[in-house]
């Protein structure tokens, strides 16, 4: 790993913008962002669908019968190819557990997005304009429950608790750009650009 190397992993809350922000920090810095391509990476490596591997994302208590393959052996899957994107140079990931599964890595900033329910009820109302607010709003806590229970299941800790990340931010004070910008001068001042 070269030293101008810089991992970013990007844990968040349902609707606060958090891959927004990723593709923000990947176009200013010119950094390619995993968020959804890590299934498609990992189906290439392993030869399991990615249909397997997009029915557990991020999800605890799965297991394809018809493949005898559990959550334990997709996670396994999944963190080796974030691994081994990792050593190839320079990336952002989003959720998966990055931050823990590249714990040992010394050019990792980890953060995590979080922003006002309010305002990721808006965001989730305005992408999915089907949705009743009353709907919107489980929606948002079932996504939010998901990541928890996988982040928790995985890495024995909790999801979204400051100590386990650099940074923490609310995405809608700054917006997604200034987020993306605060995080670079936080990366700056870390030393790691």
């Amino acid at each position: 790993m070269d030293k101008k190397q810089i991992i970013i992993n990007i844990g968040r809350q349902f609707g606060s913008g958090g891959k927004a922000t990723a593709e923000e920090l990947g176009r200013i810095l010119n950094i390619p962002v995993y968020d959804a391509e890590l299934l498609s990476e990992a189906a290439k490596k392993s030869g399991i669908r990615e249909e397997i591997f997009s029915s557990s994302d991020e999800k605890t208590r799965f297991w394809s019968f018809g493949t005898g393959i559990g959550n334990n052996e997709l996670f396994k899957i999944q963190s080796d190819t974030i691994r081994e994107i990792a050593f190839k140079g320079s990336a952002i990931f989003v959720g998966r557990a990055s931050d823990y599964v590249l714990r040992d890595f010394d050019c990792c900033l980890d953060v995590f997005i979080s922003a006002p329910f309010e305002k990721r009820l808006e965001k989730t109302m305005k992408e999915n304009p089907k949705l009743s607010k009353r709907e919107a709003e489980f929606y948002i806590q079932k996504k939010d429950k998901e990541r928890a229970d996988y982040y928790n299941f995985f890495t024995f800790t909790d999801w979204g608790l400051a100590s386990n990340y650099d940074l923490c931010i609310d995405s809608a004070i700054l917006g997604y750009t200034g987020t993306a910008e605060f995080i670079i001068e936080f990366a700056k001042r870390k030393g790691l650009l």
